[in-house]
């Protein structure tokens, strides 16, 4: 019995033992053993793997946290930089249509005084167009044109340009009569403190988009619609629009930067001295005029300037002089 109880025992304590005897040549001994050195080898080769990719591969900083960009949102265009833009515009400038290095270094300096922000109004697409939006980079920058299909040509040529197409009702041989009915209504619909969105006032732009009447401009430039020929709009429009927006500004800086291009002809010098005044004229580059318009308080004045100084004589010739010299 104790050889028997031995032998049972045995076989409890021993199932392989039963393996063994079933002609197993080896049996399941090992595996635990096998199963371990595998678990170990895997695990340490998932652990150098991962080590090796996050050592090799670089990593950046968030887009919105890059100091590039960060820089490039809150600095102004470098000198340098704009003195390159400038150089090299100039020297493309081949024809009378364009302006000279003076002229785009008068408007460039007036652009850097109120940098690294400016809110910049440009009436008519030319061949500066691109510069102006470049110098200004970190400012805003609004195009009005009269051709709404050459505005839509610009923004699909130039993805992230703000322009719009405005519709000018006035032409160049109608300049004196508009002239006479704009300062007979000088206290009514055209005065020079107002928002022209409700304006009735013949030479005031009433069908730009709302928000344009709302923006504090800081620089304004004058440089279209064409004004070369009898039927055509004319810049009278223009220029008195602009001269309200300015004495109109409420926020930013109080005085506004107005430029007038082709100055040297009628319509454009006897509307200049009419709606910019002659006692804002700060200067005059080749054929460009520069005034500085400060802002008025509704009432408190009842016409533009301290003294007109132009007279509707002036504008009897406007349409057919110098036609082939004049620009656009």
């Amino acid at each position: 019995m104790k050889s028997n109880n031995t032998n049972t025992k045995l076989i409890l304590l021993h199932p392989s033992s039963i393996h063994k005897n079933g002609g197993g040549g080896g049996g399941l001994v090992g595996v635990p053993h096998r199963l371990w050195l595998i678990f170990f080898i895997s695990f340490f080769t998932v652990a150098f793997t991962l080590t090796f990719i996050n050592s090799t591969i670089p990593t950046y900083p968030p887009v919105s946290n890059h100091p590039n960009l960060s820089l490039a949102s809150n600095t102004p265009l470098s000198p340098s930089l704009a003195d390159a833009l400038l150089h090299y515009a100039s020297i493309s400038n081949s024809t009378t249509t364009h302006m000279s290095s003076a002229e785009l270094n008068s408007i460039s300096a007036s652009l850097r005084r109120c940098s690294p922000s400016c809110n910049f109004l440009i009436f008519g697409l030319t061949h500066e167009s691109l510069l102006w939006h470049a110098l200004n980079h970190n400012g805003r920058t609004v195009f009005l044109d009269e051709n709404e299909f050459l505005i839509s040509k610009f923004e699909q040529s130039h993805p992230g340009i703000e322009a719009y197409d405005v519709q000018f009702t006035t032409k160049v041989k109608e300049f004196p009569e508009l002239l006479s009915q704009t300062k007979a209504q000088v206290r009514d619909e055209c005065r020079p403190v107002q928002n022209l969105l409700f304006s009735d006032c013949k030479l005031g732009i009433n069908d730009m988009p709302n928000h344009i009447y709302q923006v504090p401009w800081d620089v304004i430039l004058v440089d279209g619609p064409r004004g070369y020929f009898p039927s055509a709009p004319g810049r009278m429009s223009a220029i008195f629009t602009a001269g309200v927006l300015a004495r109109s500004k409420r926020g930013g800086g109080s005085k506004t930067h107005v430029f007038v291009h082709d100055f040297a002809r009628d319509v454009e010098r006897v509307s200049s001295d009419e709606f910019l005044c002659e006692e804002n004229l700060v200067e005059t580059v080749d054929v460009l005029g520069h005034f500085l318009v400060d802002r008025m308080e509704v009432h408190s004045s009842s016409g533009f300037c301290t003294n007109s100084t132009s007279s509707s004589s002036k504008t009897s010739s406007v349409a057919d002089d110098d036609v082939a010299d004049e620009r656009k």
